[in-house]
């Protein structure tokens, strides 16, 4: 049975998932339904966004080589089939 409501340690071990767009949609409501009214949580929330917003700035500005993102694509590719 899913919970009415997540206390602050249940809500704070979603919350990389939540950021990461990971959660079903009923863990996200129950996340979003407690940072609305727990301000601490929502501190938290909002300080683990600006660290990802931050990181994502700074990579957006780092050159990469012409064949990294292919040489990545392919290993990603060989551990798949690894798996399978």
């Amino acid at each position: 049975m899913t919970p009415n409501r997540l206390t602050c340690e249940e809500t704070f071990r979603r919350l990389n998932d939540y950021l990461d767009r990971a959660l079903s949609p009923e863990e996200k409501r129950l996340v979003e339904e407690h940072l609305e009214t727990c301000a601490g949580c929502a501190r938290e929330f909002r300080f683990e966004m600006s660290l990802l917003d931050n990181l994502r700035a700074k990579l957006s500005r780092i050159d990469i080589p012409e064949d990294m993102l292919a040489r990545i694509t392919r290993r990603l590719e060989e551990a798949r089939r690894e798996c399978e």
